[in-house]
């Protein structure tokens, strides 16, 4: 089983040492390298965590078992850049992972496996940690049934997709005329 992994940020980092554990062997890899390079690796499945990047459809035809994608948030809510602060800026009482298919779309593929958990005033970093273990986990528990052909993605209802921003150094300016609750939800997010 060939297996590359892409994975960019500390969300990343939990579920490329999950690999490791297991008995998968990633490779590591970037879309910097040619197509026919990507070709030449002949991947049966694309692990991606926190990539950051959109994948070409060209590089989504290549492996037979597909990219599977680790994103922390219920989807189809909170899809894009930013899914962990805007749950918590919206004052949502529960998060979670999804695992899905990737498509030629931002977190847009059919839905492999979800699990959530509670929100108990985490800030980001910590709420990133406790989903980035949870993705691993879940990751490790759904790859052998994926692999042997035992699970079918469910499509997303795409009318309830919510899209996050990316967020930049002037979102952090707190207005003070606002809520002690919205404000604390900024400080943590």
């Amino acid at each position: 089983m060939k297996l590359i992994f892409f994975g960019t940020s500390d969300f990343s980092k939990p579920v490329f040492e999950a690999l490791k554990k297991g008995s998968y062997s990633p490779i590591l890899w970037n879309l910097d390298n040619s197509l026919d390079d990507f070709k030449k690796l002949n991947p049966d499945i694309c692990i991606v965590a926190a990539y950051g990047k959109i994948i070409p459809k060209e590089y989504l035809e290549i492996p037979k078992l597909g990219f599977l994608n680790i994103h922390p948030s219920l989807l189809p809510k909170y899809r894009g850049p930013s899914p962990i602060q805007a749950t918590i800026l919206n004052g949502d009482k529960e998060i979670g992972v999804t695992i899905l298919l990737v498509d030629e779309k931002v977190d847009h593929g059919p839905v492999i496996k979800v699990k959530s958990l509670k929100i108990k005033n985490q800030n980001y970093r910590q709420l990133e940690k406790e989903l980035a273990e949870l993705g691993a986990e879940l990751l490790i528990e759904i790859l052998p049934k994926w692999i042997d052909g035992k699970i079918k993605p469910i499509e997303q209802d795409h009318s309830k997709a919510t899209f996050t921003k990316k967020f930049s150094w002037p979102d952090g300016k707190i207005d003070w005329s606002k809520s002690a609750d919205e404000i604390d939800r900024q400080i943590r997010a």
